[in-house]
């Protein structure tokens, strides 16, 4: 690790930029941050935000990832200079990080790309044992800094997807599928902006129910998402006026800077925008009132999952740390079914959600089943699955990779997503929304058929 701080003149800025050289030492050959970050649609929602014209990837981290009780949070900035054999990691506006800090962001990073020499065993086994996936660089699927925001954003990105495949393959209901995934993209941003209105007690006052009368009054009160940004735009004031003073940074709240590499290795600036704040944690969930949840994201029957989740965590019923823990020291058959087991005891988690959280941990010999995965047998394969021989199937087809069948079968799903909507790496943020209609309904069936024939 090598370390750079640069004195930060920008007057919508306070503090010191603090830059980290992060060696990829065996990974480095192969190693594209676009493919690590651009490999799931995780990349797109609140808080991430994935640059294109740089290939620069910004979110907020915590300064102390299992701290139960600081939300203190900045700004990471990951970029990858051209040729080079390590990362280039910005904390923007830092204060004087401790070891224990740098620590901490750095298990972050490492986390969401996979860094781990475990996760870069799995990354060489898997492209040796399937061609395709070490010819298009694919092998790490990008996932949260933490466990607890892999939970929360599972179950609602992956039914979203699949009914966005849904539509690309049968032709499902074109206003549903527009639905649930804006739905999507808007509840992880409304969580982030809730995190930062909870950092402004004098504004999340006034929309925080009290009492029983409070509560109905509140309600009337939040009647648009509109009211709710006015908020955000007072608490990005009021904290930016309390960093000033005290030397803290809370949140990703202001416009800011970073120098990246051009194709011809020259740096150019760049700006990010926007007020939003961090993924927000166990801690500042678990005291919320079910119902100004459910109304303030918009969440729905979701809320009082998220909100027991976050109960669970705080009051010591789940073990979150212990749990990865343990998916770290053994990635064994008999434990992927003793932590299995432990995940079904959560509420709303079945065996789909159970599945994808465990891929999030590091197991990759399960394929998660559903309605979609039965359409992607059928069409691509040409196999005629049903519920009730869809395991079978699935071991015909992918059961010669154990254990990486399902980042085989992933890599089938990405590239079939790709060919229908181009390069997602390539896509400006603000256009996440309007996907489907920037693109569903110009593409024929050309795409689809080339896949096919591929396989």
């Amino acid at each position: 690790l090598e370390r750079h701080t640069n004195n930060n003149n920008n007057n919508n800025c306070v503090g010191r930029n603090v830059e980290y050289k992060v060696a990829l030492g065996a990974a480095a050959a192969s190693f594209k941050l676009e493919k690590a970050v651009c490999s799931h649609g995780f990349f797109m929602t609140a808080p991430n935000q994935w640059n294109p014209f740089s290939k620069t990837f910004q979110r907020p981290l915590r300064l102390f990832q299992y701290d139960t009780l600081s939300s203190s949070s900045v700004t990471v900035q990951i970029s990858q200079p051209p040729q080079a054999d390590h990362l280039l990691v910005r904390v923007v506006d830092s204060v004087d990080l401790s070891t224990v800090h740098h620590q901490s962001l750095m298990e972050q990073v490492r986390r969401m790309l996979r860094l781990s020499e475990a996760e870069e065993t799995n990354v060489r086994a898997f492209q040796d044992m399937y061609a395709e996936a070490k010819a298009s660089g694919f092998g790490r699927v990008f996932r949260s800094p933490t466990l607890f925001e892999d939970m929360l954003q599972i179950d609602e990105f992956t039914n979203a997807l699949n009914y966005f495949l849904s539509y690309l393959r049968i032709g499902v209901d074109y206003d549903e599928i527009m639905t649930r995934w804006s739905r999507t993209l808007s509840m992880a941003r409304a969580l982030c902006e809730l995190q930062l209105e909870l950092q402004c007690p004098a504004s999340i006052t006034k929309f925080a129910p009290k009492t029983p009368a409070g509560k109905e009054s509140t309600k009337r009160k939040i009647k648009s998402q509109e009211k709710s940004r006015n908020v955000v735009k007072r608490c990005c004031e009021d904290v930016k006026s309390a960093s000033e003073e005290d030397g803290t940074l809370k949140i990703d709240s202001f416009d800011t800077s970073i120098n990246i590499h051009d194709s011809n290795g020259e740096k150019t600036e760049l700006a990010f925008h926007g007020a939003m704040g961090n993924f927000p944690s166990p801690e500042e969930l678990a005291g919320l009132d079910l119902n100004y949840l459910g109304k303030r994201c918009n969440l729905g029957y979701r809320a009082s999952r998220i909100l027991g989740l976050a109960q669970s965590v705080v009051e010591g019923r789940i073990n979150l740390k212990k749990l990865e823990e343990d998916c770290g020291r053994d990635a064994s058959l008999s434990n992927y079914m003793k932590i299995n087991e432990r995940l079904g005891e959560i509420n709303g988690f079945g065996p789909f959600t159970r599945a994808n959280v465990l891929m999030c941990l590091g197991f990759y010999h399960v394929i998660p089943s559903d309605s979609e995965t039965l359409r992607h047998l059928n069409q691509v394969h040409g196999k005629k699955s049903t519920i009730k021989n869809i395991q079978q199937d699935i071991e015909v087809i992918y059961g010669k990779y154990a254990p990486y069948q399902f980042l085989v079968y992933w890599s089938e799903i990405w590239s079939f997503y790709e060919e229908r909507f181009g390069n997602l790496s390539e896509l400006p943020n603000t256009q996440y929304k309007r996907i489907t209609a920037a693109n569903m309904r110009c593409k024929n069936d050309k795409a689809l058929k080339r896949f096919k024939e591929e396989q």
